[in-house]
This record gives C-alpha cells, sequence and structure tokens, in this order.
C-alpha cells in the first residue's frame, strides 16, 4: 500500500513539474519538428511546401500513420489497426454495439480501442528502453576508452574532446605514451553515427593501438592500419584518421592524414593560419593506398587543431552549416588562450550557431599548443 502511495506522489510531482517547469509548448515545437525531419524525407518537404495547411496536415497524419504501421512487427500492426477500428466506429452503434443480446455503449468500445493503443505504446516503450539500456551501456564503455582530456606531454599543451551526438559515437580520439619521449595522438571520424559507427570505431581505435608500438615509419602504419580495416569492415564503411607523433624535447611533429580534412595551425608569430596535411585516401577505399609521412615544425606559442566535420558541419534550424570560415575566425581570434580555453569557446560558438536544431554528428577536436 506504502509502494502505491509513494508510486502515485512520485506520478503527481512529475506530472506538476511538466506543467510548471517543462517548457511545454517549446518541447512539442522541437518533437513536432525532429518527429518531421525524421521521417518527412525532402522530396516529401518539398510537396508539402506547395500546399495549404489544411493539406499539408492531412497528408502528414495520413504519412505519419503509414510510417508507424509499416515500421510495426505485424502483431502490433493487426493491433493498432483494431485499435484505430474501434475507436473509429465506437459512435456506429447501430450496427456494432449490440451483439448477442449484450449492449455495449459506444463509451466501451472508444476505451477498449484507447486501451489497445496504449497496449502497443507500452510494448515499444519496452523496447526502447531495452535499447537505451544497451545503449548506455556502450557508452559508459566508449567513457571508459576515452583518454585523459588534458595528457601530460612535456613542452606541449593539449586537449581532447569528443562528443556523440546520440548515445555512442563514431569518433576516435585516443593518446597513447610510446616511451618517456614519444607521443602520439590521433583523431578518426567513422562513416555514419550511432551504433554502427560505434562498434567499428572502437574496431578502429584497437587496431591502431595494437600497431603502433611496432612501426617507426607512419607510411607504413597507416597501410597497415587501412589493410587491416579493410579486411575486417562492412563493405562500403570508410574512416578517416590523422594520426600525430611527437617528442616531448622535439618542437617538430610526424604525421600522417589518410582522407581526413586538413589541419590548422596558427603561427604565434605573424597570427596566420595555415591549412596542414598531406591527404591520401580515407581507411576502406583503396586496398593498397600509399600514405605520406608529413614533418610539421611548430615553434613555441603555435597552436594546431585536428577535428572532425562534426564541426564545420553543423547546421541551425534553416539548414545553414557552422563552416570552416567561422571555425578559423574564433581559431585565430583565440589562439593565444590555453588550448581548453579556446576547445570551449567554439562549443560555445556551435551551441550558439545551431540554437534548438539538434545535432546531426560527432563532435570532437585535438588542439594543441607549443609551449
Amino acid at each position: 500500500m506504502n509502494s502505491q502511495k509513494t508510486d502515485h506522489e512520485r506520478l503527481g510531482r512529475t506530472l506538476r513539474d511538466d506543467v510548471l517547469h517543462g517548457n511545454l509548448l517549446e518541447s512539442f515545437r522541437l518533437d513536432f519538428r525532429e518527429l518531421k525531419d525524421f521521417y518527412i524525407d525532402d522530396d516529401k518537404k518539398g510537396r508539402l511546401a506547395k500546399m495549404g495547411w489544411i493539406k499539408r496536415t492531412l497528408y502528414l497524419i495520413w504519412w505519419y500513420i503509414k510510417i508507424l504501421l509499416l515500421r510495426l512487427s505485424p502483431a502490433r500492426r493487426v493491433l493498432l489497426l483494431i485499435g484505430m477500428f474501434f475507436i473509429m466506429t465506437s459512435g456506429n452503434i447501430g450496427w456494432f454495439t449490440v451483439q448477442t443480446g449484450a449492449v455495449r455503449t459506444n463509451t466501451e468500445t472508444y476505451l477498449l480501442g484507447g486501451a489497445i493503443i496504449v497496449f502497443v505504446l507500452m510494448l515499444e516503450l519496452k523496447d526502447k528502453l531495452l535499447a537505451r539500456n544497451e545503449l548506455e551501456a556502450g557508452r559508459s564503455v566508449q567513457y571508459a576508452l576515452m583518454p585523459p582530456q588534458r595528457p601530460n606531454i612535456p613542452g606541449w599543451d593539449v586537449w581532447l574532446y569528443s562528443e556523440p551526438a546520440n548515445d555512442v559515437g563514431g569518433d576516435l580520439v585516443d593518446y597513447i605514451q610510446l616511451d618517456d619521449q614519444r607521443h602520439a595522438l590521433a583523431l578518426g571520424d567513422v562513416a555514419g553515427k550511432g551504433l554502427r559507427a560505434a562498434l567499428l570505431m572502437s574496431k578502429l581505435q584497437s587496431t591502431v593501438r595494437a600497431l603502433v608500438p611496432g612501426y617507426t615509419t607512419l607510411d607504413e602504419l597507416m597501410s597497415r592500419i587501412n589493410e587491416i580495416f579493410m579486411r575486417d569492415s562492412l563493405r562500403s564503411i570508410f574512416a578517416s584518421l590523422v594520426y600525430l607523433e611527437l617528442n616531448s624535447g622535439d618542437p617538430k611533429l610526424r604525421m600522417v592524414n589518410a582522407g581526413h580534412m586538413p589541419l590548422l595551425l596558427v603561427k604565434n608569430n605573424s597570427g596566420s593560419v595555415v591549412h596542414v596535411g598531406i591527404q591520401a585516401p580515407g581507411l576502406g577505399i583503396v586496398s593498397e593506398a600509399k600514405y605520406n609521412e608529413a614533418p610539421l615544425d611548430m615553434e613555441q606559442g603555435d597552436t594546431l587543431i585536428v577535428f572532425s566535420d562534426g564541426i564545420t558541419e553543423a547546421r541551425n534550424s534553416g539548414g545553414m552549416f557552422f563552416g570552416e570560415g567561422r571555425l578559423i575566425k574564433i581559431f585565430k581570434e583565440n589562439s593565444h588562450l590555453p588550448p581548453e580555453q579556446i576547445g570551449q569557446r567554439i562549443l560555445k560558438e556551435i551551441a550558439w550557431f545551431r540554437g534548438d536544431a539538434r545535432v546531426y554528428d560527432d563532435i570532437s577536436m585535438i588542439i594543441m599548443k607549443k609551449t
């Protein structure tokens, strides 16, 4: 009895908080827009834009119902149709409410239809909660595999960041201490996002960590990583990867870029921004791809950023991209700050630009300054 009372009180508090502090109208607006973005493709959106609001509303309702029915399992699809049938015919008493001498009111029929629909919703919610638990477990594993956000590398100030768009992500950010002097940093991006990309990212991370100690030549290292990724990955799936190796007593970096966008370097003496990186095919595209190791001299105060396309391709509600131009401007204006503060400024500007639009892609970056 006490547990039932506690459940009732908790439900009452939850509903009260939803009404008083939940900003319901804004939540409804965002949910509706996300529903539309997720289920309605660009072709249908173009057709809707040419309709009046009444016709547009009717078409949306029909498309949502059709998509819902197609996505359900056969048993749940039939149950939902039965529930909808009961609700829509609950007022037609003449041919539906008198059966075997027992009179059933239209209210009872309506409630029966509603109960069936709630039952289907509960089954779908159960599946969602089970999947969410699995994803949360995967997310905790990903965070456990993340390196320290500020690895201790003498002569360098380094900050690492990665945030998935969904529960789990397909971006790789890693730090490996090879010995007392040598340190390695890696940033990769598996095509797509979500669970499939996250699993392939974990495979890529384990491959890099296993191979790095056995190679001194970075182009050979990347060629071997590509061979393994092609062998063990799915068809039509590729990844980009930037691998950096530095010595705590040497201002020169060694790097290799497999299909990733160029790095950005701000020179301390001139304030100019330089695009860095000799690009080669991404991982999983060409079986015998050739990669070129490239040196990079960094003077004291120079700042380098390696970033995923989740930054430049962040979108606002109007569909505009954040773009490399905005990133370069923020990076240049704040290059005098420590790497972590630069990164936080970038994240703040992205959040302001995106507004209430949903996050489309993982966001990752490595920012490093020669001290």
